[in-house]
């Protein structure tokens, strides 16, 4: 099937680009392929972002950067990425920190499971790897926190290493490409699109330029991503169960130790609700309870 996309990439009223695509699936030529990587390309030399962790291959940097990253903007990343590297400014430094003085710095970017995470596989790296990051997919996903995906991520933008993945940016730019006037595709469909389309010579900048392009193409169309098979509105936070257990981890984290009372009197919360999140983070490993008192683990 021919699928038409018409790219206009706006940034308020300012047109910064215009291509007319006709891509067959079927019919995938290298000069398709060519033409396909130099739009992508041409927009990347204009309008790429300068992005902190773009200016480094430390493997220990590139590794926060994609955690930070998961279900999260990058606007909110680039104000906290620094400072935590230069609060722990290597493996070493964060396997040693309190999981409290972490938190602390995280505090802003939500999902704190994953500062746990990144403490954990900084602890396994010290003491199992010798303070280095594998630089296999094995090795990556035996990592805490770290699935197929940011294992990929991983390697290309650590190592350069051509991998094959699809993140929300990535997804856009292939259902506007080639699947113009579709529903519900499938990752499967696209993650053959993007091994066939990769650029191997250059994995790690090839896929900064589609990122890039993505993030461009959110802003200039109604996000091409909802029309993945695989999109899901992402629920509410405001009084959700995350939401308390953040707000549970921000008042430990300030306060060092406090009892179950003295938490519901803080947040003002009914105390059925605080003490089964409790129970939650005290089964993932946040909090330690030392009689009454509560404490981040």
């Amino acid at each position: 099937m021919v699928q038409r996309g018409t790219l206009r990439l706006e940034t308020g009223k300012k047109l910064i680009g215009r291509h007319e695509s006709v891509i067959d699936t079927k019919r995938l030529t290298a000069g398709v392929i060519r033409s396909f990587q130099k739009i992508i390309y041409q927009h990347y030399q204009k309008h790429g972002r300068t992005l902190p962790w773009r200016k480094t291959g430390d493997p220990y940097h590139i590794l926060v950067s994609e955690i930070m990253l998961q279900q999260t903007q990058v606007d909110r990343v680039f104000k906290k990425y620094e400072q935590f590297i230069n609060e722990f400014p290597d493996f070493s430094a964060l396997a040693k920190a309190p999981l409290r003085r972490i938190l602390k710095t995280w505090q802003g970017l939500g999902y704190n499971r994953r500062a746990l995470s990144l403490k954990r596989i900084a602890q396994t790296i010290v003491t199992k790897y010798n303070g280095a990051l594998p630089s296999s997919l094995d090795g990556l996903v035996k990592l805490p926190g770290i699935g197929n995906t940011t294992a990929s991520e991983i390697l290309t933008f650590a190592f350069n290493q051509p991998t094959v993945f699809i993140e929300t940016n990535i997804r856009s730019v292939f259902i506007h490409f080639f699947f113009h006037t579709m529903n519900d595709v499938r990752d499967a469909e696209i993650l053959d699109l993007v091994e066939k389309t990769l650029d191997g010579s250059n994995p790690r900048k090839w896929y900064y330029a589609l990122m890039d392009y993505g993030a461009t193409l959110k802003k200039a169309y109604q996000n091409p991503a909802r029309r993945s098979y695989h999109y899901r509105p992402q629920s509410p936070f405001n009084g959700s169960n995350r939401q308390i257990r953040g707000m549970i981890l921000k008042t430990l984290a300030l306060k060092r130790s406090l009892t179950e009372k003295e938490l519901v009197q803080k947040l003002l919360m009914s105390p059925e609700r605080i003490k089964s999140n409790l129970i939650t983070l005290e089964q993932e490993g946040f909090i330690l309870k030392k009689g009454r008192k509560l404490t981040i683990a």
